[in-house]
């Protein structure tokens, strides 16, 4: 965010892109930069190919092309630990992470219903396997400041904070799963006082960055239209500070574009999809890289999408007639999720 200079002389406060004292340059104006974003990853199944050499190449040039790219890892990274009781749970060796950063991906948000299916165990595993294969994850952590501290960079003079959290966790355990100040955890927003912990955050870190992306993981299963829930949080981030406000787990895509809150104007897109996947129906199966530009003097100024198909678990970006067709579905479902196209 723009910082305030003002002298004991002035009478109204002026807004610059930087604050110098005498004799100190200026500081320069923020630039441009472009964040990908894309959904759900994990390595069970047919979705293992992702972890054989050039498995994610057909993808990477699109997670390259950004300055910054994030997704949504949705597994516990370790090879030990204790499944916890449910249905479906989710485990993937420390190579699975270099894969991702080896295609392009920058960090790895796991705030997630899966990330902790191997108890403690594995999530002293995966901190210390993304230490190892030097790819940043956040969403998690040793207590709740660690979970929901934001991953922050500086590109061209844009200073970018990327936060991550959850609205999912499962009934039975997202009291163990949750961190607190003594436990270690996901940050999770599936409460009132979780949803304005992260509000809070986002409004204080203007103070500090130029642009803010918040990754969410939400909404409901094989659902296509945004809940109640995911619109009130999307309003009240935007409103706080956030210039994007994207997500997944529904295992389908939702709806994009801009919406005003609070006097700004933030971009959402509430259901990226499944990514790298095990995906089993063809709806579950269609995906795609958001990338958006953000200029660092608020808000989002584009956003392309680039759409892609799961096939044998991987993602493989679309072309010609069938990349238009699957535009016009991505476009299509804004129509419930009372967003605007520009």
């Amino acid at each position: 965010m723009r910082r305030v200079c003002a002298t004991a002389l002035a009478v109204t406060v002026l807004v610059v892109t930087g604050c110098s004292g005498p004799g100190e340059p200026a500081a320069p104006a923020p630039q441009p930069v472009t964040v990908a974003v894309a959904g759900d990853v994990h390595f069970a199944g047919s979705s293992a190919a992702a972890l054989e050499p050039g498995g994610l190449d057909a993808v990477a040039p699109l997670l390259r092309a950004a300055d910054l790219t994030v997704v949504n890892v949705e597994t516990a990274i370790t090879d030990g630990g204790t499944p916890a009781g449910k249905q479906y749970t989710f485990r993937a060796p420390a190579a699975g992470l270099g894969a991702l950063k080896a295609a392009g991906v920058d960090v790895a948000a796991m705030a997630n219903n899966h990330s902790l299916d191997y108890g403690r165990e594995g999530l002293t595993d995966t901190l210390a396997a993304a230490r190892a294969q030097g790819l940043p994850v956040i969403g998690l952590g040793e207590d709740a400041d660690a979970a929901s501290a934001p991953h922050r960079t500086t590109i061209r003079g844009n200073r970018v904070a990327v936060f991550d959290a959850t609205q999912v966790l499962d009934s039975s355990l997202a009291q163990a799963w949750t961190a607190t100040a003594t436990q270690p955890g996901l940050a999770s927003v599936q409460t009132a006082a979780g949803a304005r912990r992260l509000v809070d955050a986002v409004a204080a870190e203007r103070s500090r960055s130029d642009s803010i992306v918040v990754f969410l993981h939400w909404g409901r299963e094989l659902q296509d239209c945004p809940t109640t829930g995911q619109q009130e949080l999307a309003h009240d981030l935007v409103a706080a500070g956030a210039d994007a406000v994207v997500g997944s787990h529904a295992h389908l895509q939702l709806g994009q574009g801009y919406l005003e809150a609070g006097g700004r104007k933030g971009f959402v897109d509430y259901g990226l999809g499944n990514f790298v996947f095990y995906a089993k129906k063809a709806v579950t199966a269609e995906t795609g890289v958001l990338e958006l530009t953000l200029p660092g003097t608020g808000g989002v100024s584009a956003a392309r999408w680039e759409p892609a198909v799961t096939r044998s678990g991987v993602p493989v970006p679309l072309e010609g007639a069938a990349a238009q067709e699957a535009l016009r579905h991505k476009e299509s479902l804004r129509s419930c999720a009372d967003l605007a196209a520009s």
